[in-house]
């Protein structure tokens, strides 16, 4: 293996040769590490990054052999350079939407009373009567419009009738489930 160049040890793992993997590693991950560290400092990511990359080449060496493997031109470090580069790029990216993505507030892991469930449960009990008297009308733009979110405007359109009419059904509804509920 000694005498073997990166290319054509490139062209043995696409074979399925585990022994030229190794050498190949050995050969190109310290100085591809080197290459990474300058572009980003996280050393976990620069770890990432080489894992990623040295399994692309494992799985995808077929790729290298075949169009290089017929004499075309460009080197298997510039092949796996560019692999981790595209690699560090996916890396940056994940840790972009980490960081825009909001974290949660953790809520109080306090467990709820046992009268609070029950209360819950009845006045959960409750509420789908006093919604099952409602008029079928009236259900509905309560539903456009408290369950689904929709204004007035978009529940009028949404049930065919004017917005003002949707405004109307929604304050009866609310009367009559205080009314229901109290």
């Amino acid at each position: 293996m000694e005498g073997s160049d990166e290319g054509e040890l490139v062209r043995r793992v696409a074979r399925g040769d585990r022994r030229a993997f190794d050498e190949l590693y050995r050969r190109t991950a310290p100085w591809l590490e080197v290459r990474l560290r300058r572009r980003c400092a996280d050393p976990d990511v620069v770890a990432e990054v080489l894992q990623d990359t040295y399994l692309t080449v494992w799985r995808a060496a077929g790729s290298f052999a075949g169009v290089r493997g017929g004499g075309a031109k460009g080197s298997a470090v510039g092949w796996l350079w560019t692999i981790a580069a595209h690699r560090l790029v996916d890396a940056f990216r994940r840790r972009a939407r980490r960081a825009q993505t909001p974290q949660a507030p953790l809520m109080p892991s306090t467990a709820p009373a046992a009268e609070d469930e029950v209360m819950a449960t009845r006045i959960g009990q409750e509420l789908e009567q006093a919604l099952l008297v409602l008029p079928p009308e009236v259900r509905a733009a309560l539903r456009a419009t408290v369950l689904d979110g929709l204004s007035p405007r978009e529940a009028s359109v949404l049930l065919g009738v004017p917005e003002n009419t949707v405004k109307s059904r929604v304050r009866r509804a609310r009367i009559a489930l205080r009314e229901a509920l109290s």
